[in-house]
Formats: structure tokens, sequence, C-alpha cells
């Protein structure tokens, strides 16, 4: 092989580890957030490890047994940032959920969905493991 070949190569396969390296730091930068603070339903799916596509559906779910069960979730306030990279005037006021009304939640939340009930399966295992 020839120089130039090997050090493309090598490039290559760096590359692929810084990837694989941003994409774990960030998994585990996101988990550590949903377990030090409430975090919204959806979040907390993805950070569990369910898909970014059944995510909304099941927080949808667990948002309606929410009001079933008259669980009100920590409201915060949260400051957008504009697309300049600054932050908007106005802060909005947000709800988010915390694991352990995440967890209560769980157990009331029966989907049909194979999907949903392998995300709730994700969803639980998160919750306990806190």
């Amino acid at each position: 092989m020839k120089k130039s070949a090997i050090r493309r190569e090598h490039r290559t396969t760096r590359r692929a580890l810084r990837a694989t390296l941003r994409r774990r730091c960030a998994s585990t930068r996101l988990t550590a957030s949903c377990r030090r603070r409430p975090r919204s339903l959806a979040t907390v799916a993805i950070a569990a490890g369910v898909t970014k596509d059944t995510a909304p559906g099941v927080a949808n779910g667990l948002r309606t047994v929410a009001k079933r069960l008259a669980v009100t979730p920590a409201e915060q306030a949260r400051t957008r940032r504009t697309v300049a990279g600054g932050r908007a005037r106005k802060t909005r006021t947000v709800s988010r959920f915390t694991l352990a009304q995440v967890g209560t939640l769980l157990g009331s939340y029966k989907p049909r969905k194979p999907e949903y009930v392998h995300a709730v399966a994700l969803i639980a295992a998160f919750a306990t493991a806190a």
C-alpha cells in the first residue's frame, strides 16, 4: 500500500472513532441530565433508548395518563435561544416530569402497539435504575 492510502485509512478510522465517542458522550450527558432534574416525557423516552419516531407517541400516551391520574408536572422557566445565539427577552413556562412521576405514569399506561409496549419496558428499566 502507498503511504497516502495508509494515512487516508487512518484518518477515516479516527473520524469514525471520534463520531462514536461524541455519540456516547451525548448519550451519557442526556441520561445524567434526566436523572438529575425534571425533563419532558419525550426526552426521558429518548434517554431510555426509544427511537425518535416512537418517543412522541409514547409521550402523548403518558401525558394522557397524567391527566387521568391528576399528576401535575413541575413547572420551570425557560429562556429560548435566538437564531443569532443570544437569548430571547421573554421567558416561557414549560412542564417537566421527574423520573419518579414517570414511574408512576408507567404503572397505569397500557399501550397496545408493539413498539409502544417495548418503549414502555425501556423507560421502566431506565426509571427504576435511577
